[in-house]
């Protein structure tokens, strides 16, 4: 690879191949990313759901003075 590159001006190696890189495989990086973005938001969604779910259940549970031989 370093001899393909070996009489190529700084340019071509650094601005023009990730140009070209980005072009070609530009909307499968931006779909990735979207999935990525995707899944970690709904991980977040439902690490928050699930701690306001016992969040209230602790809270009306310690309101209540039940027993747990309620449940």
């Amino acid at each position: 690879m370093r001899k393909i590159f070996a009489g190529m001006p700084w340019w071509v190696k650094w601005i023009a191949v990730p140009v070209i890189a980005l072009a070609v495989f530009g909307g499968l990086i931006t779909s990735i990313i979207g999935f990525v973005i995707s899944v970690l938001f709904k991980v977040l969604l439902f690490v928050a759901l699930v701690g306001g779910l016992v969040f209230l259940v602790r809270k009306f549970k310690a309101s209540s003075g039940s027993s747990r031989d309620d449940w």
